[in-house]
């Protein structure tokens, strides 16, 4: 480019010019496209990198009816995404998948009922392309209301009441809790309690069908409580439950935050972990392996997750129609049982 042309921005074309490639070749890559060489990629690649180019995405979102952002959508109080690690994990994955796609993640939280209102605003006005749904509830209108406007959605996990609609990510949330339950059956555990998560969510539901059905005869529903998914909320129902059952020797949190909450009471109450009672948790989320003692849990394959969960959902973006996809868990030993 010429003396006269160094105030105005770098065009398509001038990328196009320096790459020696055509303007369409050059339009392919940024948006993504297919159909385009390596050495294509990496000439356009370079040549966006010495002319400075960058795309003007308003006029792009004009042109494609796209934002090029997601909505990471978070259906719970504000204070978990900090205190539940889980949902930073998914929140991480998330956004590196997308940078890779050149695209952007919007962090939206919609917790109580106007901040309902304004998400479902924003998001049906075109705002994102497609929400990321990381946390549902069978009693929150808020995926139908999705679904019946039209808006790319995915779930983390299955979505209660709309399976068969809504493609989502999930684990074997049953046959995870099973294997957990069998764990410490096997070593010699004979009075596990469950301290499951609510039963609107999956976790809370599935993982306690689990529960029930490896204990089978031996399932006592006196030796379930359900927490919130809360540090507080494990403490609590461990504290029922020793009232109710104080001959308790194991007890399976449904997640590693409630497992922590869990471990607090029963040393408040003077049990020994594991040596009195066998703690067991949900997630591996980070959390399990630096607490004291470490916790024996599931682990979720967090990146793996996050990651499928973007692509189905671009899939479903582009009208490519996508299955729920099932992803398996392991079993992590450690000292807590």
């Amino acid at each position: 480019m010429g003396s006269t042309d160094s105030t105005r921005k770098p065009t398509i074309r001038d990328v196009a010019a320096v790459a020696g490639v055509s303007h369409g070749t050059v339009s392919r890559v940024i948006n993504g496209g297919h159909w385009v060489s390596p050495e294509a990629r990496a000439a356009v690649e370079e040549a966006i990198r010495t002319t400075g180019y960058t795309a003007n995405h308003a006029a792009r979102s004009l042109a494609t009816g796209r934002s090029g952002s997601i909505a990471f959508l978070l259906t719970e109080p504000q204070h978990l995404l900090f205190s539940d690690p889980t949902f930073a994990l998914l929140l991480r994955g998330a956004t590196a998948t997308l940078a890779e796609r050149s695209m952007t993640l919007v962090l939206l939280i919609a917790d109580t009922p106007q901040e309902r209102a304004n998400v479902e605003r924003y998001v049906r006005a075109g705002h994102v392309d497609g929400v990321l749904l990381v946390s549902s509830h069978e009693s929150d209108s808020l995926l139908a209301s999705l679904v019946a406007a039209g808006v790319p959605t995915v779930c983390t996990g299955i979505p209660i009441g709309a399976e068969a609609t809504v493609p989502n990510v999930a684990v074997d949330e049953a046959g995870s809790a099973r294997m957990m339950t069998r764990y410490l059956m096997d070593r010699g555990h004979r009075r596990i309690a469950l301290i499951a998560g609510p039963t609107d969510t999956p976790g809370g539901r599935f993982r306690l069908v689990g529960f029930r059905d490896e204990l089978g005869d031996r399932f006592d529903p006196q030796l379930v409580e359900h927490g919130s998914y809360e540090s507080v909320s494990g403490d609590a129902a461990m504290t029922r439950l020793l009232e109710r059952a104080p001959d308790i020797d194991a007890v399976f949190a449904a997640s590693d935050v409630m497992a922590v909450g869990a471990i607090a009471a029963l040393r408040r109450a003077g049990r020994r972990v594991p040596e009195d009672v066998a703690v067991a948790g949900f997630d591996d989320s980070g959390l399990a392996a630096t607490h004291q003692p470490p916790l024996t849990t599931v682990r979720q394959p967090w990146a793996q997750i996050s990651s499928t969960m973007v692509d189905m959902l671009l899939d479903v973006i582009s009208g490519t129609p996508r299955e729920a996809v099932a992803l398996p868990t392991t079993l992590v030993v450690r000292a807590s049982a």
